[in-house]
Order: C-alpha cells, then sequence, then structure tokens
C-alpha cells in the first residue's frame, strides 16, 4: 500500500530530485489511468489500486517540497497527505460497496492489462531510486514505498485471474478492494497520528522582543 512515511529532508541531491520527479510523473499518470480504467471496467480493484499511486504521488510531491524545510512544516504537509490518503480510502470502500449491491461484474481483460501495467511502472520507479536506498530515512522511504506498491498490483492482476476464471464472479475484485483501501485508510490514520505528534512536538517557539 501506499507508504505511511513521513519524509525527512535529505541533504538536497540533484539526482535524488530528478528521480523524485520521475517517480512522481510516474504515479500521477497511473493513478489516473487506474481511475479510468476502474471506471470503464467496473474495477473497484483498480480504484483501490490508484489509491496506492495517489499516496505515493504525494508521498514524492511532498518530498519534492519540503527538501530542507523544518520538521514542523514537514508535518504539517505530511497531515494534509494523511488526511487525504484515509478519505481517498473511504472513498473506494464506498464504491467498492456500491459495486456489490449493483452486481456488475468486473471486466477481467482490461483488469489484468492496467495490472500489468502499473506493475511495470512500480518496477520502473523502483529502478530509478534503487541508487538512493541507502540514503537517509527519507531516501530510503519512497524508495520502499515503489517496491512495496508492486505487491498491490500483483493483488490487482490475481483478482482480475480469479474474475476470469470464475467466469465474471464479483468476489475477487472485491475483497481485493476492501483490502487495499482498509490498508489505505490505516496508512493514512498513521500519518495523521505521526504528523500530529511530530507537529506538537516541534511548534515554533514565540520569540519575546
Amino acid at each position: 500500500m501506499a507508504c505511511s512515511c513521513t519524509p525527512t529532508p535529505p541533504k538536497v541531491n540533484s539526482k535524488f530530485r530528478t528521480a523524485l520527479w520521475i517517480a512522481l510523473i510516474i504515479n500521477v499518470v497511473m493513478f489516473l489511468v487506474e481511475v479510468t480504467g476502474g471506471m470503464y471496467a467496473y474495477s473497484s480493484a483498480l480504484w483501490a489500486d490508484s489509491l496506492d499511486f495517489f499516496g505515493d504521488a504525494l508521498n514524492y510531491g511532498i518530498s519534492l517540497a519540503v527538501l530542507g524545510a523544518s520538521l514542523y512544516h514537514r508535518a504539517t504537509v505530511a497531515l494534509f497527505k494523511g488526511l487525504t490518503m484515509a478519505s481517498f480510502g473511504f472513498i473506494v470502500i464506498g464504491k467498492t460497496a456500491y459495486a456489490y449491491f449493483q452486481g456488475i461484474p468486473p471486466e477481467a481483460i482490461t483488469m489484468g492489462i492496467i495490472g500489468l501495467v502499473a506493475l511495470v511502472a512500480n518496477v520502473i520507479s523502483a529502478v530509478v531510486l534503487y541508487a538512493f536506498r541507502d540514503g537517509d530515512s527519507n531516501m530510503q522511504s519512497v524508495w520502499l514505498c515503489s517496491r512495496n506498491d508492486a505487491i498491490g498490483n500483483v493483488a490487482v492482476i490475481l483478482a482480475a485471474i480469479g474474475v476470469f476464471g470464475t467466469g465474471g464472479s464479483l468476489l475477487p475484485d472485491l475483497i481485493v478492494a476492501l483490502i487495499m483501501s482498509v490498508l489505505g485508510v490505516s496508512a493514512g490514520y498513521q500519518v495523521i497520528q505521526k504528523a500530529l505528534k511530530e507537529r506538537k512536538e516541534n511548534k515554533p517557539g514565540i520569540v519575546l522582543h
């Protein structure tokens, strides 16, 4: 699922900044592809997987925005990230429930193709960020996000296989979507809790003259 790490600023590194931009663009594009593909294929699993790309895009964007910023300001931005991730997770849960009551089976071939494309996209992001895997916590977190999200892509592919193998059953798609969206809400909650704690501990003091 989308990484729950709150970014910490690395030393400004032009290669790292470039790698972040590449990963950010890939994740934004794939978020749009999976949201659109999910609507077309009636797949809740694709929508849930798009949550990963959305969360990672936020993570990379935040990492770019807060390079060199204070912990308080990083935590403030991370708080927004956590709230957004959790909100989107609830939206996907709602869509999953709606899909269940509608009873429209997802289109397995489209699910599988987009799942494979998403897996390739995450592998590319991981390769681009691989050189920074032993850097500071921020560098490590953005690489681990792409590496771990490949699991979500594999889950979507397995859901597509399940839908195809059962002759159009909703269950494989809905089960994967529900698990991934709940994990997304959980990740957002963890980010919110940590961000609130860091804001409290690092609140700027008032200077009296």
